[in-house]
């Protein structure tokens, strides 16, 4: 997610540890449960994870997601006091990780939190030193990684050790060869539903079988998105489409198209930084070229450049949809991910 555009909620370290100390309210909850009902309280770095947990949880569970506007950016995001006071009374914790949430790391520490910590990225199979993922599934082709990942690897200009965190100009650790958006990625989200019903259920045992049979059902919608991707790819495979940064990917992976953008292009513009002009012509050539079938934007990001590959697209009739990362208003996690998969099938039949 490129950081021109947005404007965070900002609040100094030391301000948050001030304002811990002096704030007043009722006493904190010492418990894995909420003081309201019994419930456990769940604290996700974002409204998408906060999501899912709502769904495997239910009526026993209190959710309070971090991110929960588009005008709040993740990577440069920097923690209230309230933040810090509502990780010290979870019971749960849900992070994406991989350097998207890495406010998350400084409030666990800074509350001082004992809650366990689930981290997203460590269900996923490009993510190094992963397990989980493809013990899953262990009988399915695993995917490469990413051509936009793989690429800062190469291109960067200098030399790292396979998983090495490094900070780039907009100052957020990013992980060598590894795309961290990892919700959009179906197997991983599955993985990442069990757990948080394993965790529920050992939090609350009173409730797991409520925990595991809600976190069925949900993996069982995850199964019809993977049908309705099915669908795509019987349909379009490897149809060539845009992205102007790696948020999607993993969900066109899943469709069976190819993601056809040069790679300095997205990871320009994943890291928030200029385009070198011999990229952009390259980009403008291949939309020019007829072969792009779909531009898939994220629109609470932009910049120059990615503004007029929109505008290319757009004269030369590609559909244009956008993909986002956070969840819009009134959306769940399922019903979200089905009208970007309808957004992308409608695209490719126009």
């Amino acid at each position: 997610m490129t950081r021109r555009i947005l404007a965070p909620v900002v609040l100094g370290a030391a301000s948050v540890l001030a304002l811990a100390g002096c704030a007043g309210g009722a006493p904190a909850a010492t418990s894995s449960e909420s003081a309201a009902g019994g419930k456990v309280a769940v604290v996700a770095s974002t409204d998408v994870y906060g999501s899912i947990a709502q769904a495997i949880g239910g009526d026993f569970v209190d959710v309070t997601s971090i991110i929960t506007s588009s005008s709040q950016d993740p990577h440069e995001y920097e923690a209230s006091a309230q933040d810090q006071l509502t990780l010290k009374n979870a019971g749960l914790v849900i992070e994406n990780g991989g350097g998207y949430d890495s406010f998350m790391e400084s409030l666990v520490e800074a509350s001082g939190t004992t809650a366990p910590v689930i981290t997203a990225v460590e269900f996923n199979h490009d993510y190094p030193g992963a397990a989980s993922h493809d013990e899953a599934h262990g009988d399915e082709a695993t995917p490469a990684p990413t051509e936009n990942a793989d690429a800062h690897a190469e291109d960067d200009g200098h030399d790292h050790a396979e998983g090495e965190t490094h900070a780039e100009g907009d100052g957020h650790d990013h992980i060598e060869g590894f795309n961290e958006h990892v919700w959009y990625d179906p197997h991983t989200v599955e993985d990442l539903a069990n757990d948080i019903a394993e965790h529920l259920g050992e939090l609350a045992p009173d409730h797991a079988a409520d925990f595991t049979a809600n976190a069925d059902a949900f993996v069982g919608e995850i199964a019809g998105l993977e049908d309705s991707l099915g669908q795509i790819g019987a349909k379009d495979a490897d149809a060539k489409v845009f992205v102007t940064e790696p948020v999607p990917v993993y969900l066109i992976e899943a469709a069976g198209l190819d993601n056809a953008t040069p790679n300095e292009f997205s990871e320009s513009v994943e890291e928030g930084q200029d385009v070198p002009p011999a990229t952009l012509l390259e980009a403008l050539q291949l939309i020019d070229s007829g072969e792009i079938r779909v531009m898939i934007v994220n629109p609470q990001t932009g910049g120059a450049e990615t503004t007029q590959v929109e505008n290319e697209a757009k004269a030369k009739n590609i559909p244009v949809i956008e993909f986002t990362e956070t969840l819009p208003e009134g959306q769940t996690y399922i019903s979200w991910m089905q009208s970007n998969i309808t957004a992308l099938s409608d695209a490719l039949a126009a």
